[in-house]
């Protein structure tokens, strides 16, 4: 049986002091081990140029692969029928990332009656929009694992080579992928104004091809976003080449190279002139510092002598 003075009542809920004493260790153990990570790091290498276009090449990734990544676009035409109430005047078609133009239709009024057409657009430039796209990502990746390691592990990163060398052959073909991505999407942007301008898009729908309906062009898509994303690939491959000297100096192998010759016996023909100036001036020196003539003891005296002598002989002789 259980004893009479035992209690079989839930504990009592912490105070709320404590709770707040837990959460400031567990936040204080957490900066704690944030200022081991800074204590640690290197961040200074981020100052020099190997570091810096690194962080350069990660944000402009970033702006690459999400302008392009992220588009949507939008048209507007007007089909005008000779029976005004056979007429659409606002056919709207939206269009969007990855760019599967074939895919995206759109219904247009054939004036002749209610009856409506559907058409779709021309063209497939998804290969070359993903593929800009995925070389933007994998490039974010990879810079931001770069930034880790030199700000963390930079002493690891030089050791034998190893670190260097990768780094190297790892730019040089994101440097080659950006020339080639940038190409095909510029490219493939090309072709895609082509394909979502509206006056090439009029050209599909039978009822303007009669006189007597009117087409026109309402809105015009935006391609601003997209136009900047090519700048952002072609501002990524000149990072990228560009990084390519930074990191071949890291692996040390032009520095055999870039040290200074031995000295030879014509260097020192200046020290041989040295020291013959210094030479011939000692002499010349040596007079000026050797021969100080005390002029307040012994030739001013003597003047004075000769000059109380002079009288007294001329008195004489009188």
């Amino acid at each position: 049986m259980p004893h009479p003075n035992l209690s079989l009542s839930p504990p009592p809920p912490p105070h709320p002091s404590s709770i707040h004493i837990l959460s400031l260790l567990s936040t204080h153990g957490r900066m704690d081990v944030v200022n081991q990570l800074v204590a640690q790091g290197q961040f200074r290498v981020l100052k020099v140029p190997l570091g810096f276009i690194k962080v350069l090449q990660w944000f402009f990734a970033i702006f690459a692969f999400s302008t392009c990544g992220s588009y949507s676009g939008m048209f507007r035409m007007a089909v005008e029928c000779k029976n005004r109430t056979e007429s659409d005047l606002s056919i709207e078609v939206e269009f969007e990332y990855p760019f599967r133009l074939h895919q995206v239709y759109f219904d247009a009024p054939t004036c002749k009656g209610e009856d409506k057409e559907r058409l779709f657009l021309i063209g497939d430039y998804s290969s070359s929009a993903e593929f800009f796209v995925t070389i933007g990502v994998f490039a974010f990746l990879y810079s931001t694992a770069a930034i880790t390691i030199y700000v963390l592990f930079f002493e690891k990163y030089k050791e034998n080579n190893k670190g260097p060398l990768i780094d190297l052959g790892v730019t040089a073909v994101f440097a080659f992928m950006w020339l080639v991505s940038s190409a095909a999407w510029a490219k493939g942007l090309s072709d895609v104004k082509t394909a979502t301008d509206p006056d090439e898009v009029i050209t599909l729908i039978s009822a303007c091809e009669k006189e007597q309906n009117h087409c026109r062009e309402v809105h015009d898509p935006v391609m601003s976003g997209l136009n900047t994303s090519v700048a952002f690939g072609f501002i990524n491959l000149v990072l990228w080449v560009g990084n390519l000297w930074f990191v071949f100096k890291e692996t040390g192998i032009i520095a055999p190279f870039m040290r200074a010759p031995p000295p030879q016996e014509k260097a020192a023909a200046p020290d041989a002139y040295g020291q013959q100036g210094a030479y011939e001036q000692d002499p010349y020196a040596s007079n000026q510092g050797g021969y100080q003539p005390d002029y307040s003891q012994q030739g001013y005296n003597q003047d004075a002598e000769y000059g109380q002598g002079a009288p007294t002989s001329f008195t004489n002789q009188m």
